[in-house]
């Protein structure tokens, strides 16, 4: 198993940092009320309670600060002590009080999660003069943090509402990172500022991709037809894939009669995400907001037979779910999306199999983008929690499958209790980008309970009805998001046979237009997506504007190449190919793109 970045070293160094950051705030502004920091994926945050708006000479005073406090090499001491003693410590501090209470009381942590039983010690933290209500874990000393290893500067402050209730007090949120050595750290906050130059939204509008308007509504792309070429692309090539190796496709509806989603469990489970009834001849109707329950349907509409298992159903079913408005990102947090959904129902001694060429084919697809660097997570049920459905058997032997599928695969997995969804365990595929941010992406799930909830059956070898178990699959997830993760990842430069434009033919001047249309005729008829730039501009406009849209091929014609048939290649990178035969162009393109090449010249 990996480690969980919440044993690592890394993960108790930012904790620690946080407080000092706490500690060096208090200090700076002394009637500042301090409420939870804690770290997370790349970093750490406070909120506090200010009687003022923090300044840019704030933050610089509070970093400087932070260094001193770190080079004083103070341990990080821990106490236990009774709630009585934690409210006496923390009686200026009205945050602290409450959290005191939640703990006590058996209601959520001192970071919002809920707690399955009362407190009835708690524990304090100190570094130097500053102590906090907290359950660790950190370092040892400061002298494990290099004081040129972190940054509270490099991301301004935000709001937050306390608990994360906008009816409660609006806080302010100070950000930082933290890092083992200063070429960390230097090699973060420029991956930060590239992911800023590879935003999807800024590239999403200038290539020409999608666009959302307020007319339409938040959270409802449009896609713009050079965006729709990528995402069909996509879904072509996905299917194709999915074909050859045993998927039927099937299509669903937009919405469904909300028994349908009572009976699933979906409607209890998950109404607060999901858009209100809708009311049609006396009956409730919703927008689908997952594609599951159908496919069972689909399934349940015709006799089964044990050789029929496995059966695979395929969709690129278009879901709809309520997402806030402060939520919503661009393309990667949407309200209406599309899920390369799949689901299939196999037999018991089928699971492990079946669940093993699932992973295969995520590693295949993923390979092929050029992601090939992930690790797996094992999502399991919480035992405390009453949300599962289902039985302590049928859970243990869908985890154990799923274990069992990654120890045989050689794969690096770690555990994650209370990540599993309501009606069984799951795996996770997390991928790392060109960045080396990480990225959720493949999930599959084993569901031995929705098989019960809607009573589905095929006939077993001795005649007697059996149940099937489903596994529920999604490779790219919403198809919006990972066409949001791919644009910042290739940083909208998208390998050939994905660019929504492969060529673009620029003739040198007007006499040469009609060898041009002539070019771009073979090529489209060749399979390419090409265009001809017949503008009447300079040439060198001409391409300077198509390399800026990330064209992967200019191909220039002029006199020479109307002699010889040729065309004159530069790259979107400004290299110059120099000219080569049109068919061998064409042969040359029409192979990178079935090999699906993440280069450009073989």
């Amino acid at each position: 198993m990996a480690e969980k970045y919440e044993d690592s070293h890394l993960y108790r160094l930012r904790h620690s940092v946080a407080h000092i950051m706490a500690q060096a705030l208090l200090e700076r502004i002394p009637e500042a009320k301090i409420t939870i920091g804690p770290p997370i994926e790349d970093g750490f945050y406070y909120d506090f309670d200010l009687p003022r708006p923090i300044e840019d000479e704030d933050i610089r005073w509070i970093e400087s600060r932070m260094k001193k406090i770190i080079s004083g090499n103070h341990p990080f001491v821990v106490r236990e002590v009774t709630p009585a003693e934690a409210r006496a410590i923390f009686s200026d501090q009205p945050y602290k009080l409450e959290l005191i209470d939640d703990l006590v009381n058996g209601r959520v942590d001192e970071n919002g999660a809920s707690v399955q039983a009362p407190a009835e010690k708690l524990t304090i933290y100190t570094q130097d003069k500053f102590t906090d209500l907290c359950r660790g874990p950190h370092v040892a000393s400061t002298k494990e943090i290099n004081p040129n290893a972190f940054s509270i500067s490099y991301r301004p402050p935000a709001g937050a509402y306390w608990r994360g209730d906008e009816k409660r007090q609006q806080l302010t949120r100070l950000y930082g990172t933290a890092f083992e050595t200063p070429d960390d750290l230097k090699d973060y906050l420029f991956r930060l500022e590239e992911a800023r130059r590879r935003d999807h939204r800024v590239l999403g509008e200038h290539l020409e991709l999608f666009v959302i308007d307020p007319l339409v509504g938040k959270g409802l792309p449009l896609w713009l037809p050079k965006g729709a070429v990528l995402r069909d692309t996509l879904e072509r090539w996905l299917r194709a894939r999915q074909e050859a190796v045993g998927y039927q496709h099937v299509v669903s509806p937009h919405i469904g009669n909300l028994n349908l989603y009572k009976t699933s469990g979906h409607y209890p489970y998950y109404k607060d995400s999901q858009y209100a009834p809708i009311d049609v001849d006396d009956e409730q109707f919703m927008l689908k907001p997952m594609n599951c329950p159908h496919h069972i349907m689909i399934y349940r509409s015709q006799p089964h037979s044990y050789r029929d298992l496995p059966v695979r159903l395929a969709e690129f079913g278009t879901v709809y779910r309520y997402e806030k408005s402060g939520q919503l990102n661009g393309l990667t947090r949407v309200r209406g999306f599309t899920v390369d959904d799949a689901h299939l129902f196999v037999r018991p001694d089928q699971v492990e199999a079946e669940f093993i060429k699932v992973v295969e084919l995520a590693q295949f697809v993923f390979g092929t983008l050029g992601m090939t660097e992930f690790r797996a997570r094992v999502g399991i049920r919480d035992p405390k929690s009453p949300k599962y459905v289902g039985t302590d058997d049928l859970w243990e032997n869908s985890t154990s499958a799923i274990i069992s599928a990654c120890e045989k695969m050689g794969m690096r997995y770690t555990v994650e209790e209370g990540e599993a969804a309501f009606y069984g365990p799951k795996l996770d595929l997390v991928f790392r980008d060109a960045l080396k941010r990480d990225w959720q992406l493949g999930t599959v799930q084993i569901d031995p309970n929705l098989p019960e909830r809607f009573d589905i059956e095929y006939i077993d070898s001795d005649n007697t009805r059996k149940r099937p178990l489903m596994i529920h699959r999604a490779l790219f997830g919403s198809i919006e998001r990972f066409c949001g993760i791919l644009i910042e990842h290739f940083a909208g430069a998208f390998p050939l046979w994905l660019a929504p434009v492969q060529a673009v033919i620029i003739p040198i001047r007007e006499d040469h237009n009609d060898y041009a249309v002539q070019v771009r005729d073979q090529l489209r008829a060749a399979g390419m997506r090409v265009e001809a730039d017949l503008r009447d501009k300079n040439m060198r406009n001409k391409i300077k504007e198509q390399r800026k849209m990330l064209v992967p091929y200019l191909l220039i014609v002029g006199d020479n190449d109307i002699a010889s048939g040729t065309v004159s290649i530069r790259l979107r990178t400004d290299e110059d190919k120099g000219a080569m035969p049109l068919a061998d162009f064409t042969a040359m393109a029409q192979d990178l793109i079935a090999s699906h090449a993440m280069t450009l010249m073989a």
